[in-house]
């Protein structure tokens, strides 16, 4: 089931026309993505299955005990887009919310699948794999 922050992102999307201005709004929320510490873009935080070179990191929020932060980084524009969302999606949250996420029900209903490549659609499923991996390991 979509939260709301989930359907919030839906109707963003419902209000671009075609799939050129969903894609253009990816790259431009990628770009507004923070840019992620080099001391993180490690091995370990390597989404490995991804074409793409990407990189995802967890870590605790002190003001919010409990919960974390996400950080993120891509080399494609589009992809970078993706991990922005979900970067945005997941942080300030607890591990058992994220992992309560339904993100394949997002994806669904966003059409990813119809619009990116096969190896996409599997890396961006790795994403989400592997920051819910790092949510389950990240101590809060």
């Amino acid at each position: 089931m979509l939260n709301d922050e989930m359907t919030e992102i839906l109707e963003n999307f419902e209000l671009l026309g075609d799939w050129d201005e969903r894609y253009q709004y990816l790259v431009e929320i990628g770009e507004r993505l923070p840019p992620m510490p080099p001391e993180e873009k490690t091995h370990e935080n390597r989404v490995v299955e991804c074409m793409s070179l990407v990189h995802t990191a967890a870590r605790p929020l002190p003001e919010q005990p409990g919960h974390l932060a996400f950080r993120g980084d891509c080399d494609t524009a589009i992809i970078k887009g993706v991990v922005a969302l979900l970067v945005g999606l997941f942080s300030g949250k607890r591990p058992e919310e994220i992992e309560a996420l339904d993100v394949e029900e997002l994806f669904e209903a966003l059409r990813l699948q119809e619009h990116l490549s096969p190896n996409r659609h599997v890396g961006v499923y790795a994403i989400v794999n592997k920051m819910k991996g790092q949510a389950r390991a990240t101590p809060c």
